[in-house]
């Protein structure tokens, strides 16, 4: 069982920055594969990054692209997303989820390949 647990969002101004932590705890780091999935009101929940437990593999959906950053600290269990240049499409909810993987170069991009979520945590950019 592997335990997912998200923070750091908030309010935030167009064109600013926060970043989003994620604790997965239950399992070796290195074999949990990390997804990071948003969910704005009235649309369907949708992929945004994603990182394998090696961190070798990153994936970035088009919007946010050169935009925000994923990383992992497998000492410590963590990731983040480094949100930058925010725009008032980012407003939305944001999900962190795990897989226990033994491939360790795979970041898993479909919802259904994700068995451990976390709660999620409110970003809105307004001014």
């Amino acid at each position: 069982q592997v335990q997912v647990e998200e923070s750091g969002g908030g309010l935030v101004q167009p064109g600013g920055s926060l970043t989003l932590s994620c604790t997965a705890s239950g399992y070796t780091a290195e074999y949990i594969a990390i997804g990071w999935f948003r969910q704005a009101p009235g649309k369907e929940r949708e992929l945004v990054s994603a990182i394998s437990g090696s961190g070798r593999t990153t994936y970035y959906a088009d919007s946010v692209k050169d935009r925000f950053t994923i990383a992992r600290d497998n000492a410590k269990g963590t990731s983040s997303l480094q949100m930058d240049s925010l725009e008032s499409e980012d407003t939305a909810v944001y999900y962190c989820a795990a897989q226990v993987t033994n491939i360790v170069a795979h970041a898993p991009r479909y919802q259904h390949e994700y068995m451990y979520w976390g709660q999620g945590t409110q970003v809105t950019v307004s001014s």
